[in-house]
């Protein structure tokens, strides 16, 4: 894919279009970590949060009780 690199203001910038957005799993407001490699390559990387355990066995103890039927039926 290319992309060309446009005026926005008083910067530059790339305009990434939805589909892009969506394969990459990020939306307008995520932020990314920017890398620069040798060569010139960047890298943009999303930065996810971290869920601590007990907001994780919440989640998952919900997700279980929501779907119980279906897990039940799959095993």
């Amino acid at each position: 894919m290319t992309k060309t690199i446009t005026k926005i203001g008083n910067s530059q910038g790339l305009m990434f279009d939805s589909a892009l957005m969506d394969l990459a799993r990020i939306k307008v407001g995520d932020q990314v970590s920017i890398s620069l490699h040798e060569g010139g390559s960047i890298v943009l990387t999303p930065v996810r949060p971290v869920i601590n355990a007990e907001k994780a066995a919440a989640t998952a103890k919900r997700l279980i009780k929501k779907n119980a039927e279906l897990f039940r039926r799959l095993s």
